[in-house]
């Protein structure tokens, strides 16, 4: 079964792309712990760190592109299912602190103790367990999203309904978070973590874990994406993007593979979130921002929607650009952003992915077309003939009686 998976996930480009990050996940990490700082080879701590990030974000990407390149739901509002998963592992981060916060209660967050909170809230039990948070990470975003899902497709919410719908639900959740009552460190959130499963958090080792760790988070998320394009699900969900009403028409519960395609993309947002925070080292209800979303939504028209690996390169390419700009040109980053997505809507329509694949699939075609005509042994290939096509093109054949025998064909 695991190989029936990997074949269906698997392409010349799919390929190449786990073939690049795989090598980044092992040679990041040997270039930070294993090449001596004096190296031109060695990779600094911050690097990976940042790097880590990118890796995250690329995740985020990788889900909104599942749900907006091949469903046609332009969603605004994924960054509120990255922030769940984030403070999910925030939680727990700051449960490992214990007594070496700065009030030194072994049970109360130090923003609980400031707030003169006497007990810890029921929702923060468990949360001192790795495994119920990492379970806590997938299920908080995936029922959110499911349970808004199940009533906005039921109700045939579509286009840009929907999509304010999902901004107005994060900018809600951005208020509640605000909130020094709802338990979540209000403003300020949760920092000053620890540790992670007994490790420091701000060791090397630590820090070339988590980028390896994002890497592989990825990579399965990458496959899973791709499992689910390239199967008669995916096939189900492109229809629905092209032309809803007639897939409907035809029998297909399109609310159901919405909801589907829907919560599985808000659960890889979320781990995304629960990827980003250690290594940050902060999660607040900035990270709910309306503006985060169509952030998002960047990335992925930059590196071509309904392509996966576009969607992972714009978001790499646009946080580096990021990166660079905040720190040389702090105050044009914001016009560039919206400068950029303002070119690649109306000269890359299809992205930097698609309109590379569409480029090369046309050279190809005048490649075999030219060999044709200057005297190659075969004809340029054709798009198969559906079934009806061939029919009306093949020749007349005599009628058969029932005994076997040809019967002569009336004149015509």
């Amino acid at each position: 079964m695991m190989s029936s998976f990997l074949f269906r996930a698997m392409d010349a480009r799919a390929g190449i792309f786990l073939a690049i990050l795989g090598a980044a996940i092992i040679l990041v990490p040997a270039g930070n712990l294993l090449v001596p700082e004096s190296s031109p080879f060695h990779v600094p701590t911050y690097a990976v760190t940042l790097m880590g990030k990118y890796l995250t974000y690329a995740l985020l990407a990788l889900a909104v592109d599942l749900v907006w390149g091949y469903c046609g739901i332009l969603s605004l509002g994924h960054a509120a299912f990255f922030a769940l998963g984030g403070y999910a592992m925030g939680m727990y981060l700051m449960r490992q602190i214990g007594t070496r916060g700065v009030y030194g209660d072994p049970v109360l967050p130090d923003f609980m103790v400031f707030l003169n909170w006497q007990e810890l809230p029921w929702y923060w039990f468990g949360f001192d367990m790795f495994w119920f948070a990492a379970l806590m990470v997938v299920l908080v975003p995936g029922a959110l999203a499911f349970v808004f899902g199940w009533f906005a497709f039921r109700s045939r919410v579509t286009g840009v309904y929907l999509s304010i719908i999902t901004q107005a639900l994060t900018y809600a959740l951005l208020l509640a978070f605000f909130r020094n009552d709802m338990g979540f460190g209000g403003n300020n959130g949760l920092t000053d973590f620890k540790d992670i499963l007994g490790f420091d958090i701000q060791a090397d080792t630590t820090r070339a874990g988590l980028f390896a760790a994002s890497g592989l988070a990825l990579a399965v998320c990458f496959l899973i994406c791709r499992t689910v394009t390239r199967s008669k699900l995916g096939k189900v969900l492109v229809a629905v993007r092209d032309a809803e009403s007639r897939t409907r028409f035809l029998g297909y519960r399109v609310e159901r593979y919405k909801l589907f395609v829907w919560t599985l993309s808000a659960m890889m947002a979320g781990i995304a979130g629960a990827l980003y925070v250690p290594q940050v080292g902060i999660i607040n209800p900035g990270e709910f921002a309306p503006a985060n979303s169509i952030e998002v939504v960047i990335w992925v028209a930059v590196g071509g929607r309904g392509t996966l690996v576009g969607a992972v390169l714009g978001a790499v390419l646009v946080n580096f650009a990021k990166t660079w700009f905040t720190a040389a040109l702090p105050e044009f980053w914001l016009f560039a952003l919206g400068g950029l997505f303002v070119v690649v809507t109306l000269f890359l329509p299809k992205g930097i992915v698609g309109t590379v694949s569409t480029g090369w699939t046309a050279l190809s075609q005048r490649r075999v077309s030219s060999d044709y005509e200057q005297g190659s042994d075969g004809p340029p290939s054709a798009p198969p003939q559906s079934p009806s096509v061939q029919a009306n093109i093949m020749p007349p054949q005599p009628a058969t009686d029932f005994s076997g025998s040809a019967k002569p064909q009336p004149a015509e």
